[in-house]
């Protein structure tokens, strides 16, 4: 499902995922759903501890659906016409269905191919022809080619979104859920200005 531009930066990080797109946890829906088939495994492998297992599944289930609400009421008080973004690579295509936000990339799922000129003159002229307001660098990513590209549209950069790994202890994305909510303000702070 979703698209694949096919691009890359040339910056490999053994970022390669074929023909399909795995960033299925950027839908927390998803991510719930992970949550619950790891429960149910883990509780029949490890019967003597499955009432703690599913107390804590059930309480970090809470707290999804939870950043869930949140995450929706944030990306509705932004105006439909300005839910469009640019960020390093397709990993966004589960959060753009979810939350209703477009999610243009010069590089489809994977890092591996070379973006071409044509490439990135043709995003450049999308970015200036529909008015687009907002770039993301990726945690993973290089930033020079969005640089370039906000030199060219005039177009600041947003700030670095989580997209494939939390970061280093004590950072802003050092859980899933902290990454999650990371993501979600920066998106929601820089459209709104």
């Amino acid at each position: 499902h979703g698209h694949s531009h096919g691009h890359s930066h040339g910056h490999s990080h053994g970022h390669d995922h074929a023909d399909y797109d795995p960033h299925a946890w950027q839908d927390l829906s998803n991510a719930a759903i992970y949550v619950k088939n790891i429960r149910d495994a883990l509780m029949q492998v490890r019967p003597a501890t499955a009432q703690a297992m599913e107390a804590n599944a059930n309480n970090y289930l809470i707290q999804i659906d939870e950043l869930d609400a949140v995450t929706r009421e944030k990306i509705g008080q932004i105006p439909v016409e300005s839910r469009r973004v640019v960020s390093s690579h397709g990993a966004f295509a589960y959060f753009a269905r979810a939350y209703d936000v477009e999610f243009l990339s010069l590089q489809g799922w994977s890092t591996e191919q070379e973006v071409s000129a044509a490439d990135m003159a043709k995003m450049i002229r999308q970015i200036k022809h529909d008015g687009i307001q907002a770039l993301f660098v990726e945690n993973i990513s290089d930033p020079r080619l969005l640089e370039r590209v906000s030199e060219e549209t005039g177009v600041r950069i947003g700030g670095e979104l989580y997209s494939d790994a939390i970061s280093a202890p004590g950072t802003p994305g050092d859980t899933y859920l902290k990454m999650f909510a990371h993501n979600v303000d920066l998106i929601w702070s820089t459209l709104m200005q």
